[in-house]
């Protein structure tokens, strides 16, 4: 966990002012009450993407709220898939696999 002031530093090229807004917009969402907010890696990652949002790619105000939900979206879809596939990958799934596969019209040997 970090300040903001780290946070900062971490992005590069941010300040404080920065930061509180995206806090304020609901665009970064970090622990702990205003004053005292605490960053993790994943409020580190998510502050780095919205640096590149708006700095290198130009997304304003009114397109942020957008994109951020679309990839939050994204991010999620993708932890589930992963999540499913782990499941898929045990042993005890191998029935289901074919099942699934079949379902699908995959064969065992495009599965890859």
């Amino acid at each position: 966990m970090i300040t903001i002031e780290a946070l900062c530093v971490r992005v590069g090229n941010v300040s404080t002012v920065e930061i509180q807004h995206w806090i304020d917009s609901a665009w970064l969402r970090p622990a702990g009450e205003p004053g005292a907010y605490v960053f993790d890696d994943i409020d580190v990652a998510r502050a780095r993407l919205i640096a590149e949002l708006t700095g290198e790619l130009g997304i304003g105000e009114d397109g942020m709220p957008v994109v951020l939900s679309l990839l939050d979206q994204l991010y999620d879809a993708r932890r589930q898939m992963l999540r499913l596939r782990a499941a898929l990958d045990r042993p005890q799934a191998a029935d289901l696999r074919a099942r699934l596969s079949m379902l699908l019209g995959v064969s065992d040997d495009a599965r890859g």
